[in-house]
């Protein structure tokens, strides 16, 4: 029999109105992706895209293929609507002109 070794982390995602947080268990060697498909987010959030969605842990960005260790707090981050940067310029430019 073969015996797997398990690590607590957590999977966390938040849009608008809604957050999502669940910690749960995970094998070791387990990727982001994997984690993010255990942890049945995109089950409740249909509307991510993994594609265009980025991932991180603690918010520094990751591919889906970084493997977790334990304690992380793994992360998927909306796509900016709008860069910040344009919206600040866009704002200076108003109130110059």
């Amino acid at each position: 029999m073969v015996a797997f070794e398990f690590i607590a982390i957590e999977v966390a995602y938040a849009s608008g109105n809604t957050t999502f947080l669940r910690k749960l268990k995970v094998p070791v060697g387990t990727t982001l992706r994997g984690a993010i498909e255990r942890a049945r987010l995109l089950d409740e959030h249909p509307e991510i895209d993994l594609v265009r969605y980025k991932v991180g842990v603690f918010g520094k960005l990751m591919t889906l293929e970084t493997l977790v260790v334990a304690g992380d707090r793994v992360e998927v981050y909306c796509p900016l609507l709008r860069d910040p940067k344009e919206r600040r310029r866009r704002r200076a430019a108003a109130r110059a002109g």
